[in-house]
């Protein structure tokens, strides 16, 4: 069982950026995303990518987030550019096999979480 530990939130002004990165205990052939939950609503999907390189974004990052890996290290990274206050949530890392979606309920491992918040 896979196990995850994200890293690098923060308080950013808007138009800032951030670096997440989610470390992975094992080297696989996960598929790994990042998911946004702010205060009061349901966590959402923000992106992610499968061991082919196949990538998938939600619209409204689209331009602004990109999602890469250091396989060496077994990690993911965020990298959150042209923050909006809007953008503030805890972000979480997941993973699961198989190819990438964008549905949460297709995920099957999760870290703990990190803060995001960005102030206008």
């Amino acid at each position: 069982q896979v196990q995850l530990v994200e890293s690098g939130g923060g308080l950013v002004q808007a138009g800032g950026s951030l670096r997440l990165s989610c470390a992975a205990s094992e080297r696989s052939t996960y598929a790994m995303g990042w998911f946004c939950q702010a205060p009061g609503k349901e966590r959402e999907f923000v992106v992610a990518r499968d061991w082919t390189g196949n990538i998938l974004y939600a619209d409204s990052v689209k331009g602004r987030f990109s999602i890469s890996t250091d396989t060496a290290k077994n990690t993911v990274y965020l990298q959150m550019n042209n923050l909006k206050p809007e953008d503030t949530a805890v972000y979480y890392c997941a993973a699961k096999r198989g190819q990438v979606t964008g549905r949460k309920e297709d995920y099957n491992y999760w870290g703990q979480g990190t803060q995001v918040t960005v102030s206008s």
